[in-house]
């Protein structure tokens, strides 16, 4: 098996569309579940306004602004996985999400191992090798 994960530069602009799609996933498995998981869709929502800003700007501002804000994401990133496994809501597309948000952040290798805990499957084509 290879790393799991892509070694990219930081990238906030689609760290915001990640995180916009980590609050569809959790409305989706809410609705899929029939059941409500509000703690980790907080976390997703804290991360959407967090990088909303950046979404659309298309390039990221200067490191010694964006390195911040990466490293409150990725805080708040590791907070929202610890309440997907507390809530046992995690599947593949969820965990695929978030390797992607820690890719986009620059911790693609410690992504790797939060996106397993997310739900995402390891055997996945997707994955990287």
């Amino acid at each position: 098996m290879g790393k799991g994960y892509f070694d990219i530069p930081m990238n906030l602009p689609h760290a915001g569309t990640i995180a916009s799609r980590l609050v569809y996933h959790m409305e989706r498995l809410e609705q899929i579940q029939k059941k409500k998981f509000p703690e980790a869709l907080k976390g997703a929502e804290a991360l959407e306004n967090l990088l909303a800003d950046f979404r659309f700007a298309g390039e990221n501002p200067p490191d010694e602004d964006g390195k911040p804000i990466a490293a409150a994401a990725v805080d708040l990133a590791r907070r929202f996985v610890d309440a997907v496994e507390r809530a046992n809501c995690g599947d593949d597309r969820l965990g695929q999400a978030v390797r992607n948000l820690f890719e986009c952040l620059g911790f693609g290798r410690e992504g790797a191992m939060q996106s397993l805990r997310a739900g995402e499957n390891p055997d996945s084509t997707l994955r990287p090798t």
